[in-house]
């Protein structure tokens, strides 16, 4: 799927892991997504690796969630590649619930 850069405005396709359930509000459907990114790319903290369960994955090479990187994107544009085993779901759930302070509820708006 095509994923933004945060160091220039382009998009450039690629893996992404799908973090929402559902489709997020408006006319068009839309998704959280991770970044997957090579795995011959420096690691960053949070990082999980796929390096050696890539293919269980249906990724082509040795990768990596890039927790620390997550877009809103057009779901039409996305097409499945594979799946998460349950044990690298519980992983991400993991990290990400370990990144975020949602300990009490949002408030309701203007």
């Amino acid at each position: 799927m095509p994923f933004p850069f945060v160091e220039r405005p382009r998009l450039r396709p690629r893996p992404a892991l799908l973090i929402t359930s559902e489709p997020l509000g408006g006319p068009a459907p839309l998704g959280w997504v991770l970044m997957i990114t090579s795995a011959a790319n420096a690691a960053w903290p949070d990082d999980i690796s796929l390096e050696e369960r890539f293919a269980e994955c249906g990724l082509p090479i040795p990768c990596r969630i890039r927790t620390a990187k997550v877009a809103t994107v057009d779901l039409t544009v996305a097409a499945p590649m594979g799946s998460l085993p349950s044990d690298l779901w519980a992983l991400v759930r993991q990290t990400l619930a370990g990144r975020l302070t949602l300990s009490a509820p949002l408030p309701d708006g203007p």
